[in-house]
């Protein structure tokens, strides 16, 4: 990687340099769109990313209709596929919302796939998990609000109930 950093750089081309910055964001009543998307374009920008409280994160729309479609989603037969085999879909809080950001990346590229890895998710806040890991302590650190993320609405369901309704864990 040094080598192609080099001839890159001898060839008169810019070279980006990678910023190694944090940014620590609460999901607790914010939209889930919202956070894939300012996750998604942070993360194609060099950044990585923490996510903590995914079950909290809401998303938009009447409880009856998101239960229905979201399980003819994850229930989805075909005639290639009668057994339901594949494809796999998170049901855990985190994964889901995980996944979310994977749908606004390029992921069938290289710079798609590097964004995922800096990107995060944790159920709850598990501090000790955290710091650990990520060596970031969310205690002290700046919890970075995503302007437009927190409205009001009238139909709503948070993650946390979308994903124990499809059988997912939510502890």
């Amino acid at each position: 990687m040094v080598e192609e950093t080099k001839k890159k750089a001898e060839k008169g081309k810019a070279v980006k340099k990678k910023v190694d910055q944090k940014i620590v964001i609460d999901a607790d009543g914010l939209t889930l769109g919202r956070i894939a998307s300012f996750t998604a374009k942070q993360a194609l920008g060099g950044k990585s990313l923490v996510i903590f409280n995914a079950e909290k994160a809401l998303v938009s729309g009447k409880t009856e209709y998101m239960f229905k479609d979201y399980k003819n989603r994850y229930d989805a037969k075909g005639q290639a596929n009668p057994n339901r085999h594949g494809p796999k879909r998170p049901r855990d809080p985190d994964r889901f919302i995980r996944r979310a950001v994977r749908g606004m990346l390029p992921w069938k590229k290289a710079r798609g796939k590097d964004a995922f890895k800096r990107v995060m998710t944790y159920m709850g806040k598990p501090v000790d998990t955290i710091i650990k890991e990520q060596h970031v302590d969310i205690t002290k650190a700046q919890i970075t609000e995503i302007p437009g993320a927190k409205r009001h609405y009238d139909y709503f369901v948070t993650v946390g109930e979308l994903c124990k309704y499809l059988g997912g864990k939510n502890e």
